[in-house]
């Protein structure tokens, strides 16, 4: 009899070759029902899978990451089949499950439109209704090139794979797909589902290779959260800063300029400086030193850094390295710059601590099929720093790092949105880090024991480190569910000895410091976009880039409001007057539905009295009050980061 522990510690016996499904129906028929995968000594895996030794088991369902992603993956292969079935001449590509949902890119020789989904989900609903069972099986390489002769995609990907990779297959009655894993058991399971777009995506993400056609869809166990989940889009689109933003005039781009390159217009422009003067007033609080550096350098900075070696595919090189005496690249970072001021002399224990920091424009690569609004971009700004300090003071100046970084968070109210991730090298993939696989274990040990002190909930993640040094990553979803990473801070042990950096310590001893890279409130243009979002587009009053706006009702109070304006702005608030000869309603309508804060209506009465009738964009009509009342508000409202 083999011993199963389960989460939260209980003990079953079973017999050895017990299938994980049949250990779930031993447990509860509940539980057997809801199944989507498991975990059997941490690794995610089929209900069908065998056990054969003493192991931990945890059941997962629905509710949790790897269940949801089982069952995604699945509803892409009966997406795929379904394609297959009513178009037999498509060719697949790849089909994961994503953070909200799954897709599948195609090659189809008459690209899929918005009208082709309706029909997709028909022939799904029946594969849905015949329960196929999903098995799993491999074959050597040879006999997997010839199974999928027919699909170069799938040929592409097989030859790829390490030469001792064990190539597995999953078939589901007449479709058979290259696939890893795992599954549900049967098609049956998927029991409410929606195909929501289709789209063009490059074949690997490579501009340069075919475009496909990818069908976007959800799948849910019940009905009743698939519609939960379409309303919850519905609130998503009304939010999303790509349409908002536009509509509210904060940015806009242009295609004969290119993607990944925004144009900031006056109120999205406004914002980022309000963010970024916030930042370094903070930061110079903190101790920070500001500096400037270039937007460029000669390839040779970059091959002592590293990163002519490790990122220069993710580099704009201007010039070609095989012709060219002098080749430049725009900076994808601005650490090896910020260096430089360290080296300007020979530094003592006693100069460290040094915190640098930079409001740092950026330049990288990234692939076409990656933009999206302000959330991904190929420009883009960052508060970037790097402090230089010794092993004695790391964990203090990680702290310090960190607390910068809540504080921003929760000023901006996007503290309750984010997630903490613990991002290490992989150890299968050396070639993609610099360094000793015992300076990166001990390092990693080293900030697993600062984040544990710093009671920081965080999930692990192996291969997603810098190729210098491992890092926490604060993670954060836009309203569709997709998350990125907003704020950094990473420990550094390797690049300080590549350039020399080095301080006389107290024993008299030279010795390399510590460099922790970090941002404190992330990329500003991301920023924006999830501020916008989370806000719906009505940001609060103290970053709002039009604050109050001054409506008088009729061109005879024009002169009240121009002063009543005059000194608003020189109480420091952001104004507009609206001197249009229109209706007042018209007015505050449409103050309304460009977000404006406050509005103040200026008649006869408050003109002759120095009033004004102010009207809040959340609250309505407040009343009328004293000019001098209402800049007071306002002010203390501004001063406090009132996040209404």
């Amino acid at each position: 009899m083999l011993k199963i522990t389960l989460k939260g510690g209980d003990i079953r016996e079973v017999q050895e070759n017990t299938t994980v499904d049949a250990l779930c129906r031993e447990i509860s028929i509940g539980l057997y029902k809801s199944a989507c995968a498991a975990k059997v000594d941490g690794k995610v895996v089929d209900l069908r899978y065998t056990l054969n030794t003493d192991c931990t088991v945890e059941i997962l369902t629905f509710d949790s990451e790897e269940g949801k992603k089982a069952f995604w993956h699945t509803a892409s292969h009966i997406m795929a089949q379904a394609v297959k079935r009513l178009y037999p001449e498509a060719k697949l590509a790849i089909g994961p499950a994503t953070d909200s949902g799954f897709y599948y890119d195609f090659d189809n020789e008459r690209p899929f439109t918005q009208e082709d989904l309706p029909k997709i989900e028909e022939e799904m609903k029946k594969i849905v209704k015949e329960s196929l069972q999903l098995e799993l099986f491999s074959l050597p390489r040879d006999k997997a090139l010839e199974l999928m002769k027919d699909e170069p995609y799938k040929v592409e990907l097989i030859n790829d794979l390490p030469e001792d990779a064990t190539i597995t297959f999953y078939k589901q009655g007449d479709f058979v797909d290259l696939c890893a894993g795992p599954h549900l058991p049967d098609t049956g399971r998927v029991k409410a589902f929606k195909l929501l777009s289709v789209t063009g995506a490059y074949w690997r993400g490579d501009s340069s290779r075919k475009m496909l056609q990818r069908i976007y869809g959800v799948a849910f166990p019940k009905a009743s959260q698939l519609e939960e989940h379409l309303v919850k889009l519905e609130e998503a689109k009304k939010r999303d800063h790509n349409k908002l933003g536009r509509e509210l005039e904060y940015f806009t781009t242009v295609d004969y300029i290119g993607q990944g390159l925004p144009i900031l217009m006056p109120k999205g422009a406004r914002v980022i400086q309000i963010l970024q003067r916030f930042v370094e007033d903070e930061e110079q609080k903190r101790g920070y030193l500001l500096t400037k550096t270039p937007f460029m350098a000669k390839s040779d900075l970059y091959k002592i850094s590293g990163h002519w070696d490790h990122y220069r595919d993710g580099m704009f090189v201007l010039g070609d390295p095989e012709k060219d005496k002098e080749v430049f690249a725009l900076r994808p970072m601005t650490c090896p710059f910020q260096f430089q001021v360290y080296l300007a002399r020979m530094r003592s224990y006693k100069d460290l601590p040094m915190r640098f920091n930079e409001t740092s424009t950026l330049f990288r690569n990234e692939d076409s099929g990656e933009m999206h609004g302000l959330i991904r971009l190929r420009q883009f700004t960052i508060s970037e720093g790097h402090i230089a300090c010794r092993p004695d003071q790391l964990e203090e100046e990680f702290r310090g790092c960190v607390d910068l970084a809540m504080y921003m968070l929760k000023t901006l109210g996007l503290d309750d949105d984010v997630s903490y991730r613990f991002s290490k090298w992989d150890p299968n993939n050396r070639s993609k880090y610099i360094g000793s696989e015992e300076q990166w274990e001990e390092v990693q040990n080293r900030m697993r024991e600062i984040l544990d002190d710093l009671n920081i909930d965080y999930t692990e993640a192996d291969g997603e480190a810098a190729f210098y040094g491992p890092k926490l990553d604060i993670q954060i979803r836009n309203v569709y569910g997709k998350e990125d990473t907003l704020i950094t801070v990473q420990i550094d042990f390797q690049l300080a000895e590549r350039f020399g950096m080095e301080y006389v310590d107290s024993d008299g001893q030279k010795k390399h410091p510590y460099v922790i890279h970090r941002t404190s409130i992330g990329c500003y243009e991301r920023t924006l976009a999830l501020l916008i979002e989370k806000y719906a587009g009505a940001l609060p009053l103290w970053m709002s880039p039009e604050q109050v706006r001054v409506i008088p009702i009729s061109e005879k109070q024009a002169d009240a409001a121009k002063s009543v304006a005059n000194k608003l702005r020189a109480a420091g608030l952001r104004i507009e007057t609206d001197l249009r000869n229109e209706k007042v309603g018209y007015k505050i309508r449409e103050a309304q539905i460009q977000k404006v804060p406050y509005m103040l209506i200026i008649g006869e009465r408050e003109a002759a009295e120095g009033t004004v009738s102010v009207r809040s964009r959340k609250d309505g009509d407040i009343g009328v009050m004293a000019l001098e009342e209402f800049i007071a508000r306002a002010c203390r409202e501004v001063e406090e980061k009132v996040k209404n």
